[in-house]
């Protein structure tokens, strides 16, 4: 299926133009109005001499503007770049350095970092500059983004599009440098954003998705910057639906809970216990203040959401249907829950047909082996990353038969019934006495600790074991929290002894902005605490 995004964004748009396509704050757009004042931003980069290739940075908080370069590089050729807005100057530079931008959006909050930043890049000469609520000192280089906007054409008129344009999102840096995942169109369209009630054959039939046929009026919580706050989206834009984003710079769970009251929203997008538990408290903390009875599902991505706090989100928000699924800026969508759900091993996952859980050989593990191997993918896959052949070797190898697939590094077990058990990331893996331990699996199991709030776990360097495994754990109430002996023996009714804490670390856990644990950052505060052994 050869498909570019900007064309079915435009046949869909076409089908209904006044339909809602977005809802940001107080402000709603349709899909007409969205596409216009699109055009206007792919007239402004064309005469600045943005083209096919080309690279456009994007630096701000959630708002429609991110839509609309998104929308602008689809219909030009060109590939925005995600810019995490929690970056210090030197993160910055980093990826300013790797993406060869030619472009850059951005809010005038960050005006200080771009510049200083800007004469090191004269190749980077394009600069458009999105008023805020800032009062931080001057506007930055470049152009009044809404002044830009207001003097180019809303006409459709671009050079011819290719399915093969590319589609660029970076990776969330957690475990170490961002990387940026390259997409085709095409791609992307036929792993990600596809028709959920089947696979359309050609661009216009995407027009069957126009009168929203499935009710989608999804919220969203990960940032527009990250692939789990753009995966969302094009899931909704292309199945019809009303994308809706929270526009505060830090996580508020009353925003949330006022947005869906609001806006009838009906699908929550959460990023596991992080953002899944605190949602939950307010929700009955605010008990019949707030309505939310139009909300059916909620889906959880890209981080663990454990037994508990399902059981919590149930109470929440009633009758509710919460599911997750495995994905990632490389491999895209992987799999999705089944029914089962083991509260020590967590969700049993249900393959698609172009995912396999691969040997060391790159052969498919057959269920009924007990086999443990890396979730992988073929078919509708990147093409790499940017500027990076080494780790593209690594993560997109080719079988003995030539299949190219997908490797991110997620371990996963392939059960008798032809479902798998999520492990963890590989980068993650302690091995402790020539033994596998995958973090993931222990922290579902401390997260059913009536006294843990959150935890994390990673290994520290020990003499005898190699690696020997720690627990951080940030308590439900931090003036009685558990000891590391109430952890061990709770741990020990459900995992084997070599799996328990044998060091534990009391405080908050650091974050990304999607909610992630920043496991960099929690590896060195448990070696630095040097954790005790039991």
């Amino acid at each position: 299926m050869e498909f570019q995004l900007a064309d079915l964004y435009e046949c869909l748009c076409d089908a209904d133009p006044g339909a809602p396509a977005l809802i940001v704050g107080q402000r709603t757009f349709s899909r007409e109005q969205l596409d216009r004042r699109a055009n206007r931003l792919a007239h402004h980069l064309l005469k600045q001499g943005v083209g096919r290739g080309d690279h456009v940075g994007v630096y701000s908080l959630n708002r429609v503007e991110w839509i609309e370069a998104l929308l602008a590089c689809w219909k030009i050729g060109a590939a925005t770049i995600n810019i995490n807005f929690r970056y210090v100057r030197s993160e910055l530079r980093y990826l300013w350095e790797n993406a060869d931008m030619v472009a850059l959006i951005y809010e005038r909050a960050f005006s200080s970092d771009v510049g200083a930043l800007a004469p090191e890049f004269p190749a980077l000469r394009t600069y458009l500059v999105l008023e805020d609520e800032s009062e931080i000192g001057p506007p930055g280089p470049g152009d009044h983004y809404q002044s830009a906007l207001a003097q180019e054409s809303e006409i459709r008129e671009f050079p011819p599009r290719s399915p093969d344009d590319l589609y660029i999102v970076y990776t969330g840096g957690t475990t170490g440098f961002p990387k940026g995942t390259l997409w085709r169109h095409a791609d992307l369209y036929s792993n990600v954003a596809h028709r959920l009630g089947g696979q359309i054959d050609r661009p216009e039939e995407i027009a069957l998705q126009s009168g929203n046929p499935l009710g989608l009026r999804m919220l969203t919580l990960s940032p527009l910057m990250h692939g789990g706050g753009q995966w969302p989206l094009f899931i909704c834009l292309f199945n019809g639906g009303v994308a809706l984003f929270p526009i505060s710079a830090h996580f508020d769970p009353g925003e949330i809970l006022e947005i869906i009251e609001e806006n009838r929203v009906s699908t929550l997008s959460i990023i596991g216990d992080a953002m899944g538990r605190p949602v939950a408290e307010a929700r009955i903390h605010a008990g019949t203040a707030v309505d939310t009875r139009s909300l059916k599902a909620i889906s959880s991505g890209g981080a663990l959401l454990t037994a508990p706090v399902r059981d919590l989100l149930r109470k929440a928000f009633g009758k509710i249907y919460v599911s997750g699924g495995i994905g990632s800026s490389e491999i895209g969508t992987a799999a999705r829950e089944t029914s089962a759900f083991d509260p020590a091993t967590g969700p049993r996952f249900a393959l698609d047909q172009r995912v396999a859980v691969l040997d060391d050989d790159l052969r498919p593990i057959l269920p009924g082996s007990g086999g443990i191997g890396r979730l992988a993918r073929r078919g509708d896959i990147p093409l790499g990353y940017y500027k990076d052949p080494e780790k593209t070797a690594n993560t997109f190898p080719s079988d003995p038969d030539g299949v190219r697939w997908v490797v991110p590094g997620d371990w996963a077990r392939v059960e008798d019934d032809g479902t798998i058990s999520l492990l963890g990331r590989g980068t993650q893996c302690i091995n402790s006495g020539g033994e596998k331990i995958f973090p993931d699996e222990i922290e579902a199991v401390l997260a059913q600790h009536p006294q843990i709030r959150h935890a994390a776990v990673v290994g520290v360097p020990d003499p005898v074991w190699m690696e020997r495994v720690v627990a951080l754990v940030e308590p439900l109430n931090p003036a009685s929290p558990p000891s590391l002996a109430d952890i061990q023996a709770h741990c020990r009714t459900l995992l084997a002894g070599y799996k328990t804490p044998r060091g534990m670390v009391i405080g908050d856990l650091k974050r990304t902005p999607t909610g992630k644990v920043d496991f960099v950052w929690a590896r060195e505060t448990a070696i630095t605490a040097q954790a005790p052994e039991d």
